[in-house]
């Protein structure tokens, strides 16, 4: 029963606080107006959406603590404290990115602040799986950096600098994504559900992660009811950001499964790379906007907005459960063949481009 009650309890209130939120923003003035091509909406959208996705998650972890469900062995109450408070800071400074603009220097502050806050709060990379066989440990270099209490606090270079490194690329990835109605909350739901599942397997078996889990797809799924296009609220800064950064914190506190994780972001993931590399090598800055993303030339080859996101929607959810069956070095061609989908339908993009022009 548990394990309704919590996505259930996400789900209801992201649902029935994000009208409250909407309102909220078009009172403020915090909408999105399609003032650009790369801007597929039609008329105002109000942002904020971050905080419903928030309050959603919040409700989950203060359901699954009422019910005994959490604090757990895997999930202790310290990385709660540090998850609430980290995705708040996402969603407090996505909400001022959302109202002024902020420039990419400033935007970038609030999610490092939120990383490092995960890192302090003992959340880490310790090791990762290696494909080809054993382990790779990440916590061999260490040191004190201060005793309270009689209690040491180490700093673990390498493990921190990639758990660094992950949660700042899991959480652009949803950012850079965020560009078709429901997409991001979508995929997010489908994430939470892979995670939870790989957490209740026997080889891992850790249901209080799968608890969180379900909460953050309860929450999301809840605001879906509402961002489903043609989307009546936006995630803005804050919910992009915080969607991404909460899958990659899973995917540490569920065992280290960042292949898991990659499965499921896979396709963003790479296209958010193909764009920055792409966008480097013409000289311009990575976080310009354009319209060269995945969803942008799905569309290009004549995708409807729904048919884009369903096809996304699909790719995820497929390759998120190939994980609860794929092993070791398998998992590493199934990452080869997303790489593959991706090239082609950029390759086929490209091709319709220059058929137009002709």
């Amino acid at each position: 029963m548990s394990f309704i009650l919590v996505p259930l309890a996400a789900f209801a209130v992201a649902a029935l606080v994000t009208p409250l939120v909407a309102r909220f923003a078009v009172r403020a003035g915090v909408v999105d107006r399609p003032t650009s091509p790369r801007k597929v909406h039609t008329k105002p959208v109000p942002l904020l959406g971050g905080w419903a996705l928030w309050l959603g998650l919040a409700a989950a972890i203060a359901t699954a603590i009422q019910l005994g469900a959490i604090p757990g062995p895997h999930i202790k109450e310290k990385f709660l404290l540090g998850i609430l408070l980290a995705t708040l800071l996402l969603v407090v400074g996505g909400s001022l990115d959302d109202r002024f603009d902020l420039r990419p220097a400033k935007q970038i502050v609030w999610p490092v602040l939120a990383a490092l806050v995960i890192i302090m709060s003992g959340i880490g990379v310790t090791a990762v799986t290696n494909p080809f066989g054993g382990l790779l440990y990440l916590d061999r270099w260490q040191f004190t950096a201060v005793t309270f209490g009689g209690i040491p606090y180490k700093i673990t270079v390498i493990a921190d600098l990639f758990t660094l490194a992950w949660l700042l690329g899991m959480t652009y990835t949803t950012k850079f994504f965020d560009g078709l109605d429901g997409l991001v909350s979508g995929v997010t739901v489908i994430g939470g559900l892979v995670i939870a599942a790989v957490s209740l397997t026997k080889d891992v078996a850790q249901p209080d992660t799968a608890f969180l889990a379900l909460g953050l797809a309860g929450a999301s799924l809840g605001f879906l009811v509402w961002n489903f296009h043609p989307a009546r609220i936006f995630l803005g800064e804050g919910g992009s950001t915080l969607a991404g950064f909460m899958l990659g914190v899973l995917a540490i506190v569920s065992g280290g499964k960042i292949a898991t994780t990659l499965l499921v972001l896979g396709l963003p993931l790479f296209d958010a790379a193909f764009v920055i590399v792409r966008r480097l090598l013409e000289g311009k800055s990575p976080a310009l906007a354009d319209r060269s993303h995945l969803h942008h030339r799905l569309l290009d080859l004549g995708f409807s907005h729904r048919q884009a996101v369903l096809f996304m929607y699909a790719i995820a959810a497929a390759f998120g459960a190939s994980t609860l069956v794929l092993r070791g070095a398998q998992k590493v061609a199934a990452l080869g063949f997303l790489l593959s989908i991706l090239i082609a339908i950029v390759a086929a993009s490209l091709a319709a481009k220059r058929k137009t022009y002709d």
